[in-house]
């Protein structure tokens, strides 16, 4: 049993991120960390690991070179091997793009489970894990709060605001969770030693059968404008007053707005 967790090198979640002149992100101007929320994504995998349901884990990333990095450090965390994606090709590229690439990579792996986390932090779109699942024609388990591995059958469950449903398909499938799974560990100092001796592989888009026009400039969509967001209106306060004046006020507060 074997899963492959993808990750993705983002900036720092406090970091000040700039944008350059033909309106992308300018990530070398920010501290680059992994993704928090894939962080849990690995947690997972490790733990199954450890369980014994599955016999090796392995990292997956596309990005410049320097997301070699993030690879090192979730070996630092633990797993067995690293897979980079890098080509100037892929500069800029969109969701669709960033799914295109991870499912040739992943049809090469041949995973049973291919693990992500429910969102990037620099994009919040959510969007690849189902887009992967649908190019590669195999389950999306999707937002769950655990991974469970029976045989040949993965499941995962999802909390929802009346409990939890649980939700099963047939292996390989292509899954995600979210920050319920369990407090990601902290990498040991002994652990990323062992990091830079695990191996980790380079692959271009032609190593992966594709070529540029395959991916459409990187990107089906495009930036037109950036803004800063608008500012919040100030805090309306209620003080001095009973609270049954305070009852009625915050009520017809909240009917002015229609929210009631």
């Amino acid at each position: 049993m074997k899963i492959i967790v993808c990750i993705k090198q983002v900036p720092a979640t406090t970091a000040e991120k700039r944008y350059r002149a033909d309106l992308r992100l300018d990530r070398a101007a920010s501290e680059a960390v992994i993704n928090p929320l894939d962080e849990y994504a690995i947690e997972q995998a490790l733990r199954l690991q450890e369980s014994g349901a599955v016999e090796s884990v392995g990292y997956l990333s596309m990005g410049p070179e320097q997301a070699g990095e993030a690879l090192r450090r979730a070996l630092a965390m633990g797993g067995d091997e690293a897979y980079l994606v890098t080509d100037a090709a892929l500069a800029g590229s969109d969701a669709w793009a960033t799914a295109r690439v991870l499912a040739a990579a992943l049809d090469r792996l041949a995973p049973d489970v291919a693990l992500m986390g429910m969102a990037s932090d620099d994009a919040r779109g959510s969007l690849v894990p189902a887009a992967v699942a649908a190019m590669r024609g195999v389950p999306l388990l999707s937002y769950g709060s655990e991974l469970q591995l029976h045989g040949t059958t993965a499941r995962v469950r999802r909390l929802t605001a009346a409990g939890f449903d649980m939700l099963e398909a047939p292996l390989p499938v292509v899954a995600s969770v979210t920050d319920q799974v369990g407090e990601p560990r902290y990498a040991s100092l002994k652990g990323i030693m062992a990091a830079k001796r695990k191996p980790m592989e380079t692959w271009s888009l032609a190593d992966l059968g594709l070529a540029p026009a395959d991916l459409h400039g990187a990107a089906l969509t495009r930036v037109v404008e950036i803004r800063k967001p608008e500012a919040k209106p100030p805090t309306e306060r209620i003080e001095n007053v009973g609270p049954d004046e305070a009852v009625t006020r915050i009520a017809d507060w909240l009917a002015a707005r229609k929210l009631i």
